[in-house]
């Protein structure tokens, strides 16, 4: 076993990470999109600051700048010890140390904790979270969901995910889905009865290999759509 956390915690990624993440192609970064569990994530600030348009949501925009890098810092270290305990399961190329790892989260952590107030004031960062989201049916071009659904397996039952997918497929016309690993590493034991499920359901559903691969594996999105 690889891994293990008994919550779900903050960590936030960058632009570069979520294109590799989610496949994201120059054109694609003028639809509306929605990144939802974005957490303290760069990619709003940094595409933003682009011209572009996004929204994020998650549950943790109910607090302050101050408190959310406060909640950073406690995990901080549970995340690089736990990545060093777990050196195996991760591709270190790009990345190649657990406290480089560290300065890139934090950078892109930072850049979010700046850029929060006002993205807050701007209705940037929405209080909201799944299964239940207040936003408009197709209110967006594409929604993304990066280590959420399907990492926290062993936090998120069946039915979360069923009931998360389908209403992201309500708000999104295409709903991205990163990783399909559970936290230790090990394909999500939930991944087969979601794709049945949403097959029944006369939902498209399908796997895509992406440019991007941190933990062992971890290379494939879960594309979405009704």
């Amino acid at each position: 076993m690889g891994f293990k956390l008994d919550k779900i915690i903050l960590w936030g990624r960058s632009l570069k990470e979520y294109i590799g993440m989610f496949n994201l192609t120059p054109d694609e970064f003028n639809l509306s999109i929605l990144d939802c569990g974005g957490g303290p994530a760069s990619f709003n600030a940094q595409m933003t600051s682009q011209g572009h348009k996004v929204i994020s949501c998650d549950p943790i925009y109910q607090f302050s700048a101050d408190e959310i890098s406060g909640r950073i810092q406690e995990t901080y270290q549970t995340v690089i010890d736990g990545l060093k305990a777990n050196l195996a399961n991760y591709v270190w190329q790009n990345i190649e140390s657990p406290e480089q790892l560290g300065k890139i989260r934090m950078e892109a952590m930072n850049q979010f904790l700046n850029d929060f107030p006002l993205g807050l004031q701007e209705g940037r960062y929405v209080l909201d979270e799944l299964p239940n989201l207040s936003f408009k049916d197709r209110q967006f071009d594409l929604a993304l969901v990066s280590h959420l659904l399907f990492t926290y397996s062993d936090h998120l039952s069946l039915e979360f995910h069923l009931n998360s997918i389908k209403e992201l497929c309500r708000v999104a016309k295409e709903v991205r889905i990163f990783p399909l690993l559970n936290i230790s590493g090990e394909q999500s034991d939930l991944l087969l009865p979601v794709l049945q499920e949403l097959d029944n359901s006369g939902y498209k559903a399908g796997i895509q290999q992406v440019d991007y691969e941190f933990q062992k594996g971890g290379n494939q999105l879960l594309k979405v759509s009704l």
